[in-house]
């Protein structure tokens, strides 16, 4: 029979994603309660995207992913307030891409407990699937949808 062994239950790290969207707020703030409460390393992840349709107007794809990185970058300073209002120690990541892409990569290489993500408030990801489903879908890691 093995030992006790203290401080081994509850998750060691769990990931977040925020993009600005009021689901995204929500879910950021229960996975810092979360990491709060377990003792948990967060991990704050903002994708920066711009849509495939910009590469089709001419310069248009600069002007996109420039406001896509300003963007992410006001997300990031908004949650490092949060995180030093909290008094909690994490880590902002800011990354560019495809939000689902990024997430995994990140969750396999972080070896992430958790995954903590706002629920999709848009029409179309009833027919394509929101990230949140893509991420349960992949089964890789406990994930929590915040309405």
């Amino acid at each position: 029979m093995t030992g006790f062994e203290l401080g081994t239950d509850g998750p060691g790290t769990i990931l977040t994603a925020v993009d600005g969207s009021i689901t995204s707020l929500r879910a950021g703030a229960y996975a810092a309660g979360l990491a709060r409460r377990q003792h948990a390393h967060l991990l704050v992840v903002t994708v920066a995207t711009t849509s495939s349709l910009a590469a089709m107007a001419p310069g248009a794809l600069a002007v996109l992913s420039d406001t896509a990185e300003q963007l992410a970058a006001e997300v990031q300073g908004e949650a490092k307030r949060y995180l030093d209002r909290l008094a909690l120690t994490g880590e902002l990541i800011r990354v560019q891409g495809d939000p689902y892409t990024e997430i995994v990569r990140l969750a396999d290489e972080r070896r992430v407990d958790g995954v903590v993500v706002g629920a999709s408030a848009k029409a179309g990801h009833r027919i394509v699937g929101s990230l949140a489903t893509r991420l349960v879908r992949a089964g890789k890691w406990p994930v929590t949808v915040v309405p």
